[in-house]
């Protein structure tokens, strides 16, 4: 199931990474400094929003799927959530409009904010036909939706920038892509509650589970946004646009690889476990432990590597020389974050104690904090960059240490030496290269480094890549022959 998801959400993730860095690139152009910095204002909103309220839906969707059966209760199981999903919105949505309207903020932010949060319960039901399809193995599906959104949300986000909607044309496409994709997937999704009944004590075990799991990520979006309030606290709104930018390069980059590998990861384990017990987890977590490292490692040595030319690529003229300065420490960052959360939280779900996970995140969370009051006021966007990088180090050590008293999940050392030495070894070619800057520099140092950590990886067998690359083509052999 690990390998089919991996192979099978690839398109999905890059489309999800190539319409990113488009994002970046078009909006940062089509926006001032001052509305690209109130749609990152605004977006955060709307990400702790989506969290608070609808995320402990997804969650239980994505958890409890495979434990159920049309004889245990399958239809109750859709009929609880999309039952709930539906009041919540009812709720959502008036308050949002009288809490918007009621705010004394100005009218172009007050736009971008509303459009946010009206987005947040049409994403929410996207999200949780897609969680469906993601714990049933219907990988096709899943994709087909997340490249349907994405694309569709950044062509209507251009289409609004053009006619000077400002901050809130990205959000826009937000709101707008989602919502045309309901009709598709909405009517198959019901069906699957007909004859089912909500069922309150389910809700309750759904929602004791799946809030731990909400409020640990309010905590995690803490770490991702706090700055950039503080920033326009203490600085301007433009600061925080730069900040965005640089963030976005960096962290999009390697979240779009994590969530790779966690859509094909999570559902993995979860089955195993469920399936073949804790002997059969081990060996699933081992094998991803391994995958992480092979892929991560270098995608977060490479951006550190290509900081200054990929601003210069990617980064309107106006916030380039901030965001390069800060790349180098959020992807640093952004690599601590995902093995955190896409591998070693994963011990919280499948052991079913995400009141730990709440206790992991607020680690980070108030170090953060912390460091950003202290940091930006003297340091300005770096400061909050080097707050960002050790918040998330100390969420990694927290994830490990309080996730060993739920189960532990192997550590890949061998593969962290080997993909190391391979990093070294593509770090030392690529600082060889002259800096010329632009796309020239990019390709150079992007395309010589891929191919020198590849070599180097294949020749020391890296996270046992060699293995894994003869057992893929022995199966997919044997799949042919029987066919």
């Amino acid at each position: 199931m690990f390998w089919r998801g991996v192979w099978g959400y690839l398109p999905a993730n890059i489309v999800q990474g190539v319409v990113g860095f488009l994002a970046i690139v078009v909006f940062t152009r089509l926006l001032s400094p001052e509305d690209f910095g109130r749609y990152a204002l605004a977006y955060s909103v709307f990400t702790l929003a989506h969290v608070a309220v609808f995320t402990w839906l997804e969650a239980a969707m994505a958890r409890y799927w495979a434990a159920e059966t049309p004889e245990t209760g399958l239809a109750d199981h859709f009929a609880s959530l999309y039952r709930a999903a539906f009041w919540l919105s009812a709720a959502f949505i008036p308050l949002v409009i009288l809490g918007v309207m009621l705010w004394p903020v100005e009218p172009a932010f007050r736009l971008a904010l509303g459009v946010a949060l009206i987005g947040v319960p049409v994403r929410s039901l996207a999200k949780l036909a897609q969680e469906r399809f993601r714990a049933s193995g219907e990988v096709a599906k899943a994709a087909g939706l997340d490249m349907a959104t994405v694309i569709g949300g950044f062509i209507i986000g251009v289409v609004f920038a053009l006619a000077g909607l400002g901050g809130a044309a990205p959000l826009l496409g937000l709101l707008i892509a989602p919502l045309f994709a309901l009709p598709f997937i909405l009517p198959g999704e019901l069906k699957h509650a007909r004859g089912g009944r909500p069922d309150p004590a389910r809700l309750k075990r759904y929602a004791s589970f799946g809030y731990p799991i909400a409020a640990s990520l309010i905590l995690s979006l803490v770490l991702a946004s706090t700055d950039r309030f503080l920033l326009a606290v203490f600085m301007d709104e433009a600061a925080v646009g730069a900040y965005h930018a640089g963030y976005s390069i960096a962290n999009r980059t390697l979240d779009v690889m994590f969530i790779w590998l966690g859509a094909a990861g999570a559902p993995a384990m979860v089955m195993a476990l469920e399936r073949g017990g804790r002997a059969a987890l081990q060996d699933a977590a081992r094998e991803q432990a391994g995958l992480f490292v092979l892929v991560g490692l270098p995608a977060a040595v490479g951006v550190i590597l290509v900081a200054r030319p990929l601003a210069e690529v990617l980064i309107g003229q106006d916030l380039r020389s901030a965001a390069a300065l800060i790349t180098p420490w959020i992807a640093l960052g952004a690599a601590l974050s995902g093995v955190t959360v896409y591998y070693f939280n994963q011990v919280f779900t499948l052991g079913h104690r995400t009141d730990r996970m709440l206790l992991t995140m607020a680690v980070p969370a108030v170090a953060n904090v912390v460091l950003n009051l202290v940091l930006i006021p003297r340091f300005g966007v770096l400061g909050a960059a080097w707050a960002t990088a050790a918040s998330f180090a100390l969420g990694l050590a927290a994830s490990i240490l309080i996730g060993r008293t739920v189960m532990r999940l192997p550590i890949p050392w061998e593969a962290l030496i080997r993909c190391g030495v391979a990093c070294a070894v593509m770090a030392g070619v690529v600082s060889l290269i002259p800096a010329v800057g632009g796309p020239v520099e990019l390709i150079a140092k992007a395309a010589i480094g891929g191919a020198v950590y590849a070599a180097v990886a294949l020749t020391v067998n890296a996270a046992g890549v060699r293995d894994t690359g003869r057992r893929l083509i022995n199966d997919y052999r044997a799949r042919g022959a029987e066919a």
